[in-house]
């Protein structure tokens, strides 16, 4: 074969010769789509299973009992007898009955005593312990302010009734001053009782928010208020621009916990109050316990536990998304 044949053919080879096959792009595409949401499953199994040992307890003791609730608010029932169906009577009831609203009431009161309080209080002690912090004495102070939040409350409530008895601590104490004109029974009086209550959670909570707001502040780079320093800022001025923008988180987590403590309070009104004098310190959790094991009304009890779950649930969730969308 000559030179000449030669190139002729090889264009023909060439065009006769197979070409390597490659995957189609789309089929490929969906191959890795494929693995990657196997590889997804798997991690999500293995979560699961991780949870499983917390996730049971929760659900026999939590999630069944509340479905259960949210079942029998649904009918009238004394608690002994046969239930009859009553549909959404019970929720009506709770719009419209004025012992009910003053629950509400007294629920929202708390809030300033069981949150805002706390928060403030917690908020300039823990800016305070955070500058002498090394110091001598700064482990004590730290440890009295939190100690309240690791006392049993049945016990703070009896302590408490000792403080504010009629010969306790306080009006002895106002007495010694020479001003016994404004000692009172504290727990008695239908103008002071909340507030006394209140106060109560106040010297409770604000420990835990201390420690939360310590735990914030340890996060900050110290080479910000260096800066600020430089600057010529005050201690006032390094709190508002510095430490109150950056304990965004911390304050989140505060307010849920205070705000769900303050809806929820129950065992410390039981122990001091018991919901007196009178209705004066009724709260959702005294009034849910009298209905079911005093009233004789289980359904409207019910109906009022899960019309506070859904009140909870939405605070937290506000508070959460506020905290988020904060600048």
């Amino acid at each position: 074969m000559t030179t000449a044949d030669r190139r002729l053919t090889e264009p023909a080879r060439a065009l006769a010769a197979p070409r390597p096959t490659k995957p189609a792009p789309d089929r490929a595409g969906r191959g890795d789509r494929r693995t990657a949401r196997s590889g997804r499953r798997r991690r999500r199994a293995v979560a699961l299973l991780y949870l499983l040992p917390a996730l049971l307890p929760y659900t026999l003791f939590s999630v069944l009992p509340m479905l259960h609730t949210a079942y029998l608010s649904f009918f009238d029932w004394d608690g002994v007898t046969l239930p009859s169906f009553v549909g959404l009577d019970n929720y009506r009831r709770i719009g419209t009955d004025p012992q009910l609203r003053a629950a509400a009431w007294h629920a929202g009161a708390l809030i300033l005593f069981f949150s805002v309080l706390p928060i403030c209080v917690g908020l300039v002690a823990a800016a305070i312990v955070s500058r002498r912090a090394g110091r001598r004495g700064t482990g004590l102070v730290r440890t009295v302010l939190f100690l309240p939040q690791v006392i049993p409350l049945v016990a703070v409530g009896i302590l408490w009734r000792w403080v504010y008895a009629e010969d306790g601590i306080l009006n002895q104490g106002l007495r010694a001053v020479g001003l016994g004109g404004f000692a009172d029974a504290w727990l008695g009086s239908f103008t002071w009782a909340l507030p006394a209550v209140g106060l109560i959670g106040t010297w409770v909570v604000s420990g835990l928010c201390m420690v939360l707001f310590l735990s914030g502040t340890q996060r900050i780079d110290q080479e910000i208020y260096e800066a600020a320093r430089m600057d010529g800022a005050g201690p006032v001025r390094e709190f508002w621009s510095i430490t109150v923008p950056l304990l965004r988180p911390e304050f989140a987590v505060a307010l849920s916990i205070t705000v769900i403590a303050a809806l929820s309070s129950f065992d410390l009104i039981y122990i001091t109050t018991g919901g007196g004098p009178g209705n004066s310190t009724v709260v959702p959790g005294i009034l849910i316990y009298r209905l079911a094991f005093g009233g004789g009304a289980v359904g409207v009890a019910s109906a009022l536990a899960i019309v506070l779950t859904a009140v909870i649930s939405v605070a937290v969730l506000v508070i959460n998304r506020l905290s988020r969308e904060a600048p």
